[in-house]
């Protein structure tokens, strides 16, 4: 029979008619409109292509969209300027500064700028530390994707053994912390892992996320494991284009797992999902309102 295929595209849907119908009851009952500020430096194409997306997905749940494009030249003392002005600007509420950033520019320093309550990416030192030690924080768009698909395949995640394959500070490490949070059992595993393999093979749950194509195997899955592939590897193919693969062997694990994500489709519609749900989030906690239903880790 195969696994079942987590359609992350129709899930994300769904959570964006979630957040457009408490958008308009956040209106109705407060005249408060969410407000998104993206920050663009530079003409990178694929950042183009996201950011249009997430503009056009904002404005479509009834929030506020705003494009801040910036020459690829841009100086520090400006963008850190530009942020300032979003930090006390009332009618936006997540601010995301679109990564990567042109080397000449502190990336570390621009992130850290943005006010923790307005940092939608959930990159902020400050969000980090209360993320780690399990306080309210504003999490990272991709990990709380995974997690909520989780959730809705699984069911509770308590006593469940996940294995997080890759440690990034974007996906890898929030997502361990998250999953510590739901009551799991959490290894971590990396390229200086000993026996990977072996240690991937006693998790019922799977997070692929290290960017390599096709890294986890099917000889790495346990029977009926549920696999999230984080991973996003453009690829040649044989017809001379290029096609999306993901960090997992896709066919070959479907035939092992108990539920997978594919690559396209699956984590990717995910994060700009919960880009808008942290918007709506950090929106109704700047108003000292309860947080939106549904939307938060």
């Amino acid at each position: 029979m195969g696994a079942q295929v987590i359609d992350g595209k129709a899930f994300a849907s769904g959570i964006r008619e979630q957040i457009a119908t408490q958008v308009n009851q956040l209106k109705s009952a407060h005249n408060i409109t969410p407000g998104l500020a993206v920050v663009l430096v530079g003409e990178d194409p694929a950042s183009e292509v996201y950011v249009r997306s997430k503009g056009k997905q904002t404005a479509e749940a009834g929030m506020k969209s705003v494009e801040h494009r910036l020459d690829a030249d841009t100086d520090q003392q400006t963008l850190m300027a530009l942020i300032d002005n979003l930090n006390n600007d009332a009618s936006i509420h997540g601010i995301l500064v679109q990564l990567p950033l042109p080397d000449h520019l502190d990336e570390t320093a621009v992130i850290n700028a943005i006010t923790p309550e307005k940092d939608v990416d959930g990159f902020h030192i400050s969000n980090v530390g209360l993320l780690g030690t399990g306080q309210k924080s504003m999490v990272p768009c991709t990990p709380l994707g995974c997690l909520m698909m989780l959730r809705d395949t699984l069911g509770s995640l308590s006593g469940c053994h996940a294995v997080v394959v890759g440690r990034s500070n974007i996906v890898g490490k929030p997502m361990a912390q998250l999953l510590l949070n739901d009551n799991c059992t959490v290894t971590m595993v990396h390229s200086k892992t000993r026996n990977i393999e072996d240690v991937v093979k006693t998790a019922d749950i799977v997070i692929a996320a290290v960017g390599r194509a096709e890294t986890v195997k099917a000889s790495w899955i346990k029977q009926g494991a549920c696999i999230i592939d984080v991973g996003i590897n453009r690829i040649a193919s044989k017809d001379g284009k290029s096609r999306i693969i993901g960090d997992v062997d896709f066919d070959a694990c479907q035939q092992i797992a108990g539920a997978i994500t594919p690559v396209p489709g699956g984590v990717g519609p995910m994060t700009i999902a919960c880009l808008l749900a942290n918007t709506l989030t950090a929106c109704c906690r700047i108003h000292g309102l309860e947080d939106p239903k549904g939307l938060t880790a």
